[in-house]
């Protein structure tokens, strides 16, 4: 099972690797406006499988989520332990 952190150093690998084919790749190349897009849309996602999809399609609607973050995170060039600070 992945975790948070697991998910975000598998993804800052793939970057760092920067495999053109990588899906995860092309959205940190593509910038903080793409990515803040793509957060606000899974959001919206999350809250209506929440509000009317039942729990397991908002779980994946909410795993989503998290990628979309952390991919925006990576845009960013914003680190998990600059996140940690603020919660």
């Amino acid at each position: 099972m992945k975790t948070f952190e697991g998910l975000f150093e598998e993804l800052r690998a793939k970057v760092a690797a920067g495999d053109p084919s990588s899906g995860t790749v092309v959205a940190v190349r593509d910038g903080v406006h793409a990515a803040g897009k793509k957060v606000v849309e899974e959001a919206a996602e999350s809250w209506m499988a929440a509000e009317h999809e039942g729990h397991e399609r908002a779980a994946e609607e909410i795993s989503q989520l998290l990628y979309r973050a952390q991919v925006l995170m990576l845009a960013a060039g914003i680190e998990l332990e600059d996140v940690y600070r603020h919660l």
